[in-house]
């Protein structure tokens, strides 16, 4: 089936072409019609089939035809658990869009907040939104939702990791009940269900691939290696296939930046984005990775949803993450749109749970590849500090304001990987 064949105007489908596409993935071809009637949806897809394209595509068109915005309000509110993804969404909105009368942006923390007060002075169709920024704004008088018809979750999943469930109950609060709410997440945990129970009307359940499974476009790989000489095999990895383009995933911001180090004396191209970069650095690092400036770039799980890289080749897992889903979102960024791609994953013996806990989430069982002169001494002891693990540190997706409540529970190891919250400390500005 074609774009066509969905029930989007004459504009959209311009715009799509434009964008290069030619027939809508499983998720859009679901998702687009039942939002178009304007019923409320949950939708749950693989990271990199489209989602996005699912809710702007049809939502562009629904307010295509409303009353202009009027002064601090907001017509459609898209909510998203990181300043990457923000950014990602409204630059899809601004593309879709372009050969219509529809005005949007993005707001986020990390940047100044007077800019994102003035562009929200005449009213926005669209706004991409962070939590912490979006209740900021609020508490300031720069944004009322009176003229709210669309509410998008994006990635609901991970805002629930991230702690933000209490945030996402207040702006629910401030919402008028009557409007179209759209769910969308790459898992479908309980969390999530009783999330959307709560915020949904009726919402018709669209599920195209099975909850937290890989995509068949990534070839997956297993290297064991001693802990100690993985920085080592990275590199001989890098130059010995001639790698151009590769995102590596570090458990903590210090080893992102030692990977950094290590990669530019090797005479490698690289930069990182973590938590305690600033956003200017790490839309810098970003773009150039994008644009073939840099080789590597080396990020903590903040990356593990947001970036896209058209047709990225390879991804590294040099640290398994410690919740297995994230195994799932990282590799996700590869292999996007029935690309093919690569992921691979250097094993250390002291990660034999991550390992298990990410064959049980997958439903499979890695076949283990040795690489001649890195095979791995047996029985090797290491001392695993998580002192600066991004995983249950800052991933600081946005800050909360000042005084807000945190949830219950929040920054504790215990429960399940989408109910519990990974900061610990507040989350920077």
């Amino acid at each position: 089936m074609s774009f066509g064949s969905l029930g989007l105007c004459a504009q959209l489908l311009k715009s799509v072409a434009e964008q290069g596409y030619v027939r809508p993935s499983p998720i859009q071809l679901e998702a687009i019609p039942v939002v178009l009637s304007q019923r409320d949806v949950v939708a749950v897809a693989h990271t990199g089939t489209g989602k996005t394209a699912g809710f702007t595509l049809p939502m562009v068109q629904l307010l295509s035809g409303g009353p202009c915005p009027q002064t601090h309000s907001v017509r459609a509110l898209v909510i998203t658990p990181t300043r990457e993804l923000a950014a990602q969404v409204v630059l899809s909105v601004q593309n879709y869009s372009q050969h219509m009368n529809i005005r949007s942006a993005a707001v986020f923390g990390g940047v100044r907040i007077e800019p994102q007060i003035a562009q929200l002075e005449s009213g926005l169709d669209v706004l991409v939104a962070t939590p912490g920024r979006l209740i900021d704004l609020y508490n300031q008088g720069a944004i009322n939702f009176e003229q709210l018809e669309i509410l998008v979750l994006d990635e609901a999943d991970r805002m629930l990791d991230l702690g933000f469930v209490d945030d996402i109950r207040h702006i629910q609060s401030l919402l008028p009940s009557k409007r179209q709410t759209l769910m969308f997440s790459a898992t479908f945990s309980k969390e999530i269900k009783l999330l959307a129970k709560g915020m949904l009307n009726n919402p018709v359940l669209i599920e195209v691939t099975a909850a937290n499974s890989t995509v068949d476009t990534v070839k997956q790989l297993i290297y064991p290696v001693d802990k100690a000489r993985k920085s080592e095999l990275l590199i001989h990895l890098i130059k010995s296939n001639h790698w151009h383009q590769v995102l590596v995933f570090t458990r903590t911001k210090v080893g992102a930046d030692n990977m950094v180090t290590q990669l530019q004396n090797a005479g490698i191209s690289a930069a990182s984005i973590h938590a305690n970069r600033t956003q200017h650095a790490r839309t810098l690092a970003l773009e150039g990775f994008r644009n073939g400036e840099l080789t590597v770039l080396v990020a903590t799980d903040i990356a593990s949803r947001g970036i896209e890289v058209h047709q990225l080749p390879c991804v590294v897992n040099l640290d398994l993450p410690y919740v297995p889903e994230d195994y799932v979102h990282r590799i996700g960024r590869t292999g996007r749109a029935g690309t093919s791609g690569l992921a691979v994953s250097l094993f250390s013996e002291d990660e034999a749970k991550q390992l298990a806990a990410i064959e049980r989430v997958i439903g499979g069982k890695f076949k283990r590849e040795f690489i001649p002169g890195f095979v791995p001494t047996p029985k090797e002891k290491v001392t695993v500090d998580v002192s600066d693990d991004e995983e249950y540190g800052n991933f600081e997706p946005d800050p909360a304001p000042q005084g807000r409540r945190k949830s219950k529970g929040r920054g504790k190891r215990g429960g399940s990987s989408s109910s519990r919250s990974r900061n610990k400390g507040s989350r920077n500005k």
